[in-house]
């Protein structure tokens, strides 16, 4: 398969990763009215989803170091689809909390490995605009999610929802599967693969975790501002519920696509000059993301302030393609699934996680507008790691190696 096939094929697989995880919260209501649950049983089915994703991507990671990677990438969208397939078939809550786990494996599986793999068959100076276009993925497919439980939903139920959504993976998986031939593995001799040794020296390595905190951060707010937000809209603003949802859908699809598309040029169109631009890009990304996200917060007219917040979100999805390429060009290729698996696993269980519940008790104690607030502060601790990382990326000579035009050490 050629590179453009591959990119194709990835981007479908990464559309419907996130169009399978998000079309669960549209049908929330149908769900609790059938299965007679609690908002307390319905979140836990999005932070069970979230706890596998996390626990598993080390383990994937560690397999995949060892192994054809192509296996791993059509094992993992068949199991999501499959489990997103079997939500349609659940009797009662506990087999449900048990598909959306399943979810998460096939999903760890998939993101783990990905986004290397795709970058390794481009050249390195279209990396960030690349993974870029990757990213697109998840506003477009987050908003197809919502789109697609919500139509169908409401046309054929719940049920029917979970059904359709999860077909198209099972052929995409399948094609990676049969189609897909992870040549860097089949030509890397057994003593070139991953050993123990080599994941010390990653969790060692200061640039990839300053890298990884400075994307938690990130994380962290987008996490916030995507649970709240739309209820931002309804108390301050007065909108209605669904016009609340309506309109942040809008803007996270619009901005969020033009943010993760810029910065992936930005990024590369830099690299030309410095081989800090991924380093560049990110924190100017995040420094200019907090005055948007403050002055909508504190702007008392709704024009001015959805235009700030629009500012903000761009911003915000800015750094997407230009850190996952900083993540390829901080590591060996021999240990990169893990490096992406730990990353993983940091975003999460210091960013998306843990900042809608912090928003939430900030909310109960200061009121929402304050909690927002707070959230918009987490891209200033963003900025400080970004420049750790970039700090010591330079000292250790790896990005000037990496950029070099020469056969890359594994």
């Amino acid at each position: 398969m050629n590179a453009k096939k591959l990119f194709w094929l990835l981007f479908l697989l990464n559309l419907f990763n996130y169009i399978d995880r998000q079309v669960l919260f549209s049908v929330f209501p149908l769900l609790q009215a059938d299965l007679h649950i609690t908002d307390t049983q319905l979140g836990t089915l999005a932070s069970v989803f979230m706890l596998v994703y996390m626990l598993y991507a080390p383990l994937v990671g560690y397999f995949a170091d060892r192994t054809q990677r192509q296996k791993w990438i059509g094992a993992s969208a068949l199991i999501w689809s499959a489990a997103t397939m079997a939500c349609a078939w659940v009797k009662n809550y506990a087999a449900l909390l048990t598909a959306r786990g399943l979810i998460g494996v096939g999903e760890a599986g998939f993101t783990t490995i990905a986004q290397p793999f795709l970058a390794e068959n481009f050249p390195k100076e279209k990396r960030a605009t690349l993974l870029a276009y990757f990213a697109l993925a998840l506003p477009i497919g987050s908003a197809l999610g919502y789109l697609a439980g919500g139509v169908i939903g409401q046309h054929w139920g719940w049920r029917a929802a979970f059904m359709l959504v999860g077909v198209p993976g099972l052929f995409l998986g399948l094609l990676a599967l049969t189609r897909i031939k992870d040549t860097f593995r089949l030509a890397q001799a057994p003593r070139d693969r991953a050993r123990r040794v080599d994941y010390l020296i990653l969790l060692r390595n200061k640039a990839f975790i300053f890298l990884c905190l400075a994307h938690a951060m990130g994380t962290f707010a987008l996490g916030g501002f995507s649970a709240w937000l739309p209820t931002y809209f309804h108390r301050f603003w007065g909108f209605s519920v669904s016009r609340a949802g309506l309109v942040f859908g809008a803007m996270v699809v619009v901005c969020g696509a033009l943010g993760t598309f810029l910065g992936g040029k930005l990024a590369d169109k830099l690299l030309k000059k410095t081989h800090l631009a991924y380093f560049i890009t990110i924190f100017a990304s995040f420094l200019l993301a907090f005055p948007f996200a403050a002055g909508a917060v504190f702007c008392a007219k709704l024009l001015p302030a959805l235009l700030l917040l629009a500012g903000g979100i761009v911003c915000i999805f800015l750094p997407m393609g230009p850190i996952s390429a900083a993540l390829v060009a901080l590591t060996r290729t021999r240990v990169r699934s893990m490096a992406f698996a730990v990353n993983i696993f940091i975003i999460h269980a210091l960013g998306d996680a843990v900042s809608p519940v912090l928003l939430g008790k900030a909310s109960d104690i200061w009121g929402l507008k304050t909690a927002i607030l707070f959230c918009s502060f987490a891209v200033l601790p963003a900025c400080l790691f970004t420049l750790c990382s970039a700090w010591f990326a330079r000292k250790s000579g790896r990005l000037r190696e990496y950029l070099t035009p020469k056969t890359e050490v594994k």
